[in-house]
């Protein structure tokens, strides 16, 4: 590789770290923010809160780094353009693929990093995050009555208690279960207890009663009892005991070949062909978008050329193209015909892009449309200037 080779690759990998951990560190944040409601009332610890927001890290890279390295790419190279470093380049005899060939190198290593991490990383963080949702709301009802306060476990299940002591015993427990639209339960006792028994959870009430009222009739039974066992497992639902796996949380070998007996699959199996299409398809986006990248900004352009910016134009054709491939995806589950549509996407777009590169095209947003951008934002900033002169000018005659 040639020196200039390995200063263009040099810039483009910093400045692609530059904005890979910035929008991912972005993304994370978001996604946490999202779920603080869960971490926080669920009595988490901090430990236990950063694993958690740790699974939700891989699912974001995929998506991230192909417009990472277009920015990179684009800002690189643009910036080498301003610094006319691109027209020494050429001036001293390199060939166009000095430019290509870092860039091609470097999108191949993301493409397949972000196979890796679409297909292995991100299914592996996908499951431990679901089943640490299910045990930490399988353990939900304890955690609530060591916080001693009143609190909705579940839609039209809440739970109080007057207080709890050091060994665990509970003074003054009210349970409401409205979750069965037919029947009300409500549940009085003066002592109880939390007790582990193998993988079965029991709330022991002691001295209390149990008012069961049916909503049609209206007709209200109480049974007074001195004793009484209530399993954890029903204040949870179905979704609770047990974790559902969708299939983007399945590892791409699944797949291929799903299981037979798989609820979900045998619901809806065109979700899982969707599924696997979009992992065999996402990985060339990094390559797509290098290459549009390099078709806006890969040639040297005189400052007095009238264009928007090179970033600008493949920013905008690359999200064209990302939202022509990811609104086809999420159709592809309801009809298969569309599935083919997945690949013809972001390979027209390498096509494209490689023709104008191989006929030295310019890739660019026409001058008649930058001319009028730029006569439209002139009248527009002398308007706001003229304005402005005026009120100001109108304030300082007041004060006078």
């Amino acid at each position: 590789m040639r020196l200039i080779e390995i200063y263009i690759l040099r810039r483009i990998v910093v400045m692609f770290f530059a904005v890979l951990l910035s929008a991912v560190g972005i993304t994370w944040i978001v996604q946490v923010l999202g779920r603080i409601n869960f971490l926080t009332t669920s009595g988490q610890s901090f430990f236990y809160i950063l694993k958690f927001s740790s699974n939700l890290l891989p699912n974001a890279f995929p998506i991230v780094m192909p417009f990472a390295l277009v920015i990179a790419v684009t800002q690189t190279l643009s910036t080498m353009n301003q610094d006319s470093e691109l027209v020494v380049i050429n001036a001293a005899g390199a060939p166009r693929s000095a430019v290509i060939r870092p860039v091609m190198l470097f999108a191949t290593v993301i493409a397949i990093a972000s196979f890796l991490i679409a297909n292995f990383v991100v299914p592996y963080s996908q499951m431990n995050m679901r089943q640490m949702v299910a045990d930490a709301r399988a353990d939900v009802i304890n955690l609530v009555v060591q916080q001693g306060t009143f609190k909705e476990i579940d839609t039209d299940l809440y739970l109080q208690i007057e207080s709890r002591d050091a060994n665990g015993a509970i003074k003054g427990l009210f349970v409401s279960d409205s979750r069965d639209k037919t029947t009300d339960l409500i549940y009085y006792a003066k002592d109880g207890l939390v007790l582990e028994t193998g993988n079965q959870s029991l709330l022991i009430m002691k001295d209390g009663e149990v008012d069961r009222r049916d909503v049609q009739t209206g007709n209200v039974s109480i049974i007074k009892f001195n004793t009484y066992a209530l399993d954890m497992a029903a204040f949870l639902s179905a979704d609770d005991n047990e974790v559902s796996i969708f299939p983007k949380d399945r590892p791409i070998d699944y797949l291929w070949n799903p299981d037979p007996n798989d609820k979900q699959y045998q619901q809806r199996p065109l979700r899982y062909t969707s599924e696997l299409y979009k992992r065999l398809t996402d990985w060339m986006y990094p390559i797509v978008f290098a290459l549009i990248s390099l078709a806006a900004a890969a040639d040297s352009r005189s400052h007095r050329e009238a264009r928007i910016s090179a970033s600008f134009t493949a920013i905008t054709l690359c999200l064209i193209v990302f939202w022509l491939g990811y609104s086809t995806g999420q159709s592809t589950d309801k009809d298969a015909s569309l599935l083919p549509l997945l690949f013809a996407f972001p390979i027209l777009a390498a096509l494209s892009a490689i023709y104008a590169l191989a006929t030295n095209r310019q890739v660019g947003v026409p001058v008649t449309w930058t001319n009028w951008f730029k006569r439209t934002f002139t009248s527009q900033q002398a308007a706001f200037a003229s304005a402005g002169a005026r009120l100001f000018g109108r304030k300082r005659g007041y004060r006078k």
